[in-house]
């Protein structure tokens, strides 16, 4: 793979910038501050996009190289692959995702799998490198040759990681040395005690122990609950028979009242009927003592008539006798005044007598009168009585015929009424026996005896009551037992999966680690070896490493030494060998080799030897080098080595 063109419009504090870039090698160079690593940047953010974490920086990448003027944030990057299919990305870094464009500047971005955090992955699906890994192998900078002598076991140790497992920041032993530790401090062994794994096996231990004293009050509470829910059913089942006898009492009731008011008008009609009889009586009572009065007054009357009659013939008699005398008075006695004073005797005995008689008569007519209106008056009283008894009979006949409706009527409502009350009990009552007790009217006694039951339910639910109380507590504490031993239980098979995870985690690496160390370390020291004498003018030729001593040398006698007794020079050599060397089996591609002042620290022998070793190794690769001074440019042209320079 080869980068063809860098057109960059604006990124940090490059702006309208076109660089084109040659097959082989290519020196750019500029000044401190002059954009270098800028530019280093912008490919490497081109092809695998910006981040915008600061990743414990104090400002992330987007917010560094950001234009501080313009909305322009963008650029552009031209590249063939090996197989001579070119390519050019386009990338606005305002936008998470680039557009990719074919030869025939057709639009393939859908092409390539997009990944939610990281975008669309074109560049590595193309290489098969990540950025990581790019970064780690193509890229070498100033930063990781700047070791000063005390610092050399650190770059001793990244050779021995990159030839171990394939990365200079992973070290087998420490990966190994890490996950045991975590093993034991995140999990624990058998053996350790304060640890996670024992202290919830311990914990659970003393749980289930705790959990045993306290099952015997969980059936208790079962049998409680038990019992009240049977009690309750039994309660509830009384209620309803009470209820339903409480009815049936009522229309009993209802039907007593009934009766009570059917007994009120029969008593009315019975005194109606006894008012009937005295009536008659009193009519013959009046009858038989108006009998009596009038046979006594006819008797005065005829008794007056009797004495007016003799009284008449009395007068009469009398008047005769008076009339005689004056006849003989005035015919033997010649005294003319005693004759009219007897002769006045005459119209004084008549008007007396009519007087006495008239008198007489007032009375037989007053007697008379008397006895009519007496008779008028026992006629009215009897026609009142006979009036008042028909009246009382009709309202009797009435009352009767009330009296038989209201009798067949309550006896048919009576019977209506239980049965209706019967079918709407039916399904809700279990005993059906309490169903009959309709039948009997005085039903008191039964209902008496259902509330006495509901009483002593009441009493038993309440001693339940009082046993749950006591029974609670202790089995909540139990449910807080078992869910803290489930809750345990949960985390010792999460702690086992750890432990089965990080002991399949060791088991992966303890393999990859003998398989690079079989397949790909040899390869690795064997390049690493090459490229060393090369380097070094045959100085040092095999370079090995040992998992005791770690990296060890070859010296031109035969001897060996370990690789932290070499020199930092020598150290920063075997490093970028190393890292050349990974370049080689790392992509599908052959990538370039960019080097940004790498070189920085070498003197001036070291460097001719290592440019030689770039020039005549990789002509087949792209090598981008990044330089401030003019010295890689002096030894190209010493050894006339052909070069693109670029200058910033």
């Amino acid at each position: 793979m080869k980068i063809q063109k860098v057109k960059i419009n604006a990124y940090g504090k490059l702006k309208d910038k076109e660089i084109d870039l040659e097959d082989n090698i290519n020196v750019i160079h500029g000044k401190n501050e002059a954009g270098k690593s800028t530019l280093l940047k912008f490919i490497v953010n081109t092809f695998y996009g910006i981040s915008k974490n600061k990743n414990g920086k104090d400002y992330s990448d987007f917010e560094k190289y950001k234009p501080w003027e313009g909305e322009e944030f963008s650029g552009k990057i031209e590249y063939q692959l090996d197989d001579q299919e070119s390519f050019e990305v386009f990338r606005d870094f305002k936008k998470k995702n680039p557009q990719i464009f074919n030869e025939k500047k057709e639009d393939i971005s859908k092409n390539f799998n997009i990944d939610k955090s990281k975008g669309n992955e074109f560049f590595y699906e193309q290489t098969k490198m990540d950025e990581k890994l790019f970064l780690s192998t193509i890229v070498v900078n100033q930063e990781e040759v700047k070791l000063e002598k005390s610092e050399q076991n650190i770059l001793i140790q990244k050779i021995a990681n990159l030839v171990g497992t394939g990365d200079d920041n992973v070290s087998y032993k420490r990966a190994i040395d890490r996950i045991n530790r975590r093993q034991l401090g995140e999990i624990g062994t058998e053996r350790s005690r304060e640890k996670p794994l024992n202290i919830l096996l311990r914990e659970n231990q003393n749980l289930e122990e705790e959990k045993q004293k306290l099952e015997k009050f969980k059936n208790s509470k079962y049998e409680i609950e038990e019992n009240k829910n049977n009690l309750l059913e039994k309660f509830s089942n009384l209620e309803m028979e009470l209820e339903y006898l409480n009815k049936i009492k009522k229309i009993y009731e209802n039907e007593k009242i009934e009766n009570e008011k059917i007994k009120i008008k029969e008593n009315i009609k019975n005194e109606n009927n006894e008012k009937i009889k005295n009536n008659k009586k009193e009519i013959l009572e009046i009858e038989n003592g108006n009998k009596k009065i009038f046979e006594k007054n006819n008797q005065k009357i005829n008794t007056l008539i009797k004495n007016k009659n003799k009284l008449k013939n009395k007068f009469i008699i009398l008047f005769i006798f008076i009339i005689l005398i004056n006849i003989l008075q005035f015919i033997f006695i010649k005294n003319t005044i005693f004759n009219y004073i007897f002769l006045l005797t005459l119209p004084m005995d008549l008007i007396f007598s009519i007087l006495f008689l008239k008198n007489k008569k007032n009375k037989i007519k007053i007697l008379e009168k008397e006895n009519k209106n007496e008779e008028e008056k026992i006629n009215n009283e009897k026609n009142n009585y006979l009036n008042e008894n028909k009246i009382i009979e009709k309202n009797n006949e009435e009352l009767e015929k009330e009296i038989n409706e209201l009798k067949n009527n309550l006896k048919l409502n009576i019977n209506l009424e239980i049965e209706k009350i019967k079918n709407n009990y039916l399904n809700k009552i279990k005993n059906k026996n309490i169903l009959e007790k309709s039948e009997i009217k005085n039903i008191q006694e039964e209902i008496d005896k259902i509330q006495k039951e509901l009483n002593e339910i009441k009493i038993k639910l309440h001693a339940l009551d009082l046993d749950k109380e006591n029974v609670e507590p202790k089995v909540d504490n139990l449910m807080k037992i078992e869910e803290q031993i489930v809750n345990n239980n949960e985390k010792i098979v999460n702690l086992r999966k750890l432990e089965k995870s990080m002991n399949l985690a060791k088991s992966i690496l303890e393999k990859a680690y003998q398989k690079m160390k079989n397949t790909v370390t040899p390869k690795f020291t064997e390049n690493l070896s090459k490229n060393i004498s090369k380097i070094t003018d045959g100085k040092y030729d095999k370079v090995m490493v040992q998992d005791d001593t770690g990296l060890i040398v070859e010296l031109e006698n035969g001897n060996y030494v370990e690789g932290k007794r070499l020199s930092v020079g020598t150290i920063d050599q075997l490093y970028l060998s190393l890292r050349l060397s990974m370049t080689e089996d790392l992509s599908t591609e052959k990538m370039p080799i960019i080097l940004d002042e790498a070189f920085a620290y070498y003197d001036t022998q070291r460097l001719e030897n290592i440019l030689t070793y770039l020039a005549n190794t990789y002509q087949d690769r792209q090598i981008i080098l990044f330089t401030c001074t003019e010295r890689e440019k002096d030894i190209f042209d010493k050894l006339h080595i052909k070069y693109n320079l670029i200058n910033l």
